[in-house]
């Protein structure tokens, strides 16, 4: 448990790290490469072009980070009291988190990286900070390659050009043919690589999971699955208004679960 304790503390730090170092290389390294382009005009340049989608997925991402957090599932209390208050709980959707010492209602897991139990009021954010996660990771390597590609002149036309990358660089950096600063910038570009395919898994596994009315805690007990409309289980999770939450960062507004509360 203690060991949980502190990855449940290890994590997020080491996310909120990796987000901070992703800002400082796009702000510091692949912005002003991009600016350099003579043939670009001043409207629409690439470090324009690029340093807004840059932002516009780092924000979602952090937002619903932060809501995520923020929006925490309820906590069931009475479900650990006496057994008339227990069965007044709608199972088997309750689970009681060792990590969080909690009970939280539709639970579906406990996410180390948010520091926070996901379930029913933030379902949503978390869905929405993977696949923002993912881009923004998966559209960093891209920048990052087209860096590299200039700095050390290296093409990536051929296919196997990037899983050959790594160890071309480890010995030219040691022989002294690359610089400390491109070689930290050819690191993180696996580690964009691994975060962002991880990120858009397991963003299309809890889509899968949302059409079938599951959650990961259901699947992984065997429990009974409510049996409705794939349509009517999208809706419990997005609510009527997902294409602005697709845009901004926002709570679970006009979900059923926000509902309920609300009664």
């Amino acid at each position: 448990m203690l060991a949980l304790r502190l990855l449940n503390v290890v994590a997020p730090a080491y996310f909120l790290c990796i987000s901070l170092v992703t800002f400082v290389l796009q702000l510091f390294l692949f912005l002003p490469s991009m600016h350099e382009d003579p043939t670009a005009t001043q409207l629409f340049s690439p470090a324009l072009l690029h340093g807004a989608l840059f932002l516009f997925l780092s924000a979602n991402a952090l937002g619903n980070y932060v809501l995520v957090i923020q929006n925490s599932p309820d906590d069931l209390g009475t479900c650990q009291g006496t057994s008339s208050q227990r069965s007044q709980c709608p199972p088997p959707s309750t689970h009681f988190c060792r990590v969080c010492s909690r009970v939280t209602l539709r639970h579906d897991h406990h996410c180390f990286f948010t520091g926070n139990c996901i379930g029913s009021r933030n379902m949503r954010n978390f869905i929405l900070f993977c696949l923002y996660t993912s881009l923004a990771c998966l559209y960093s390597m891209v920048a990052g390659v087209a860096y590299i590609s200039a700095v050390l002149s290296i093409s990536f036309a051929h296919p196997l050009a990037f899983l050959t990358l790594l160890p071309t660089s480890i010995s030219q950096f040691f022989s002294g043919a690359v610089l400390g600063s491109d070689m930290f910038v050819i690191l993180m570009l696996y580690l964009w690589f691994a975060v962002g395919l991880a990120c858009a898994g397991f963003c299309c596994h809890q889509l899968l999971l949302i059409l079938r009315g599951q959650t990961r805690y259901q699947v992984r007990k065997g429990l009974a699955v409510r049996a409705r409309p794939w349509r009517k289980n999208l809706q419990e999770v997005f609510g009527k208004r997902w294409l602005l939450g697709l845009l901004v960062p926002m709570f679970n507004v006009g979900t059923e679960s926000s509902k309920q509360q609300d009664k």
